[in-house]
């Protein structure tokens, strides 16, 4: 069997047999979820030891036709922008199960859903055509729904309600763009490679408005201001272990999506590139002083969310090999980092039930593994020396500088901003007198923090020793960036 159909397979594999086991093993389910999920994540693993990062073509390639008449087929490769995305999807997903012990109801489907919900991230990075794309884009819409629908919180209906909605309305435009790009391709496939050569001959004014449609299409899931409504309420009231995942890997499903539009469209990007600045620095202030203002825990960390992936959309829009770096691995950085913070969270939540800041004081002395853990996530969320957001965001910063000068100052304020809301939260948590009913919280058990171990040992090595990350997506974002080189 294919590598890349193993891996995709591995998750789905687990979610059958789950299908099949008496509802009264929880224990059973639980571990044979997480057996899975280690499964893909070691196979993912075995990808980055074979894969050859001093080349930019697709590596572990297969290809079946399905219908040669609609130019359809199963196509699946990766390279050096699409495997960090597969690694972090694997790794969150171990994670996010580990993190699940709380949940006590309908067990057999929920770790069906989220095994499903995995195939189907894992299938939208490794798609090398764009039917089969569309297909796992949509296929996550579906075991979302029902994992923020049966086990979120308060305004569980209405926030998955919003998520759907807003993303099957921005999958329209998306449809629409992928469809136009069809009927201009002259062998009529819907393979990415021939789409992508059939697509940079198209005039400019085409290649804006089909831009535009993957714009909203993708934007709509990063998410980028204006199109960012369903996020706080999404993050707020699905179960934390959801959250890892909507947060860890759906955004970045599309900022990946962009990527690989822009590639396709060089004109479209160029034109549009001080409109995507633009949104890009005004998503980083926006996302950072809402978070600034939240006293919910989860909701804050959503707005943050925001402010992170204007980062990444600066750096797309940037167009250069610096700015795409710091792009790809802010993509890398606040998955490892936001994964960890809900994680955090949602295990102090588990404890006290609730996630007002204000309602904490001083549980450094009630549970240093908490403190010690969330400080840390606190500081690489700020983007720190020596965390992977310090290494992304400095990227980002070079990049734009060389496009826009000076007005990336812009950039600083927001990290600024960033910092006064991470130390306001962090003391608030960890400082003043110990109250009554937060006395008797316990601390992090052993898996707990082995699943924050984890994270946090991830973004701190890339801070330290960003090397081999830099180098595994180098020769892919130097072609991309080439694209564009000559026409700016």
């Amino acid at each position: 069997m294919h590598d890349l159909t193993l891996l995709l397979l591995l998750p789905l594999i687990g979610a059958a047999i789950i299908t099949v086991l008496p509802s009264d093993q929880p224990k059973l389910i639980r571990n044979l979820a997480i057996l899975a999920a280690l499964a893909a994540l070691i196979q993912s693993w075995y990808l980055l030891y074979a894969f050859d990062s001093s080349t930019a073509l697709l590596q572990f390639s297969e290809q079946t036709a399905w219908n040669t008449r609609l130019g359809t087929s199963y196509a699946m490769g990766v390279d050096g922008i699409s495997l960090p995305m597969i690694l972090l999807a694997t790794l969150l997903c171990v994670i996010a199960i580990m993190a699940s012990s709380s949940i006590k109801q309908g067990i057999k489907a929920y770790y069906f859903l989220i095994l499903l919900l995995e195939t189907a991230m894992l299938g939208v990075f490794m798609a090398q055509d764009w039917t089969l794309f569309y297909l796992f884009w949509e296929l996550t819409l579906i075991p979302l729904f029902f994992l923020i629908d049966r086990w979120g919180g308060k305004r569980r209906h209405t926030a998955a309600l919003n998520f759907v909605l807003y993303t099957m309305g921005g999958s329209v435009f998306m449809l629409l763009s992928i469809l136009a790009l069809f009927d201009s391709t002259p062998e009529h496939s819907f393979a990415m490679a021939d789409m992508l050569a059939s697509a940079r001959s198209l005039s400019p004014d085409t290649q804006f408005w089909i831009f535009l449609g993957f714009l909203i299409g993708f934007g709509v899931k990063m998410p980028i201001f204006p199109i960012h409504g369903w996020l706080p309420l999404a993050h707020v009231e699905a179960p934390s272990p959801v959250s890892i995942l909507l947060s860890g890997i759906l955004l970045k499903m599309g900022s990946y999506g962009l990527i690989r539009a822009s590639s396709m469209l060089p004109e479209a990007v160029i034109a549009l590139q001080p409109m995507l600045a633009t949104l890009a620095l005004f998503s980083l202030i926006y996302g950072g002083l809402l978070a600034w203002r939240q006293s919910d825990l989860k909701s804050m960390i959503a707005y943050s969310s925001v402010s992170h992936m204007g980062v990444v959309l600066l750096g797309i829009a940037a167009l250069n090999i610096t700015g795409l770096t710091g792009a790809v691995l802010q993509m890398v950085a606040h998955g490892l980092v936001a994964g960890a913070m809900f994680l955090l969270i949602g295990l102090l939540y588990e404890r006290t039930h609730t996630r007002d800041v204000n309602h904490y004081s001083s549980l450094v002395r009630v549970t240093p593994r908490f403190a010690f853990f969330t400080t840390l996530a606190f500081i690489a969320a700020v983007g720190m020396p020596g965390t992977a957001g310090f290494v992304a965001e400095l990227h980002a910063l070079i990049g734009g500088f060389e496009r826009w000068g000076w007005i990336m100052i812009i950039l600083s304020l927001g990290v600024l901003i960033s910092s006064a809301y991470a130390i306001r939260t962090v003391g608030r948590l960890f400082t003043g007198p110990v109250k009554k009913e937060m006395q008797s919280i316990k601390d992090l058990r052993n898996h707990e923090m082995l699943a924050a171990s984890f994270l946090t040992i991830g973004f701190v090595s890339i801070g330290f020793f960003p090397a081999p990350v830099l180098e595994l997506m180098s020769a892919s974002i130097s072609e991309l960036s080439a694209v564009f080189a000559g026409r700016l």
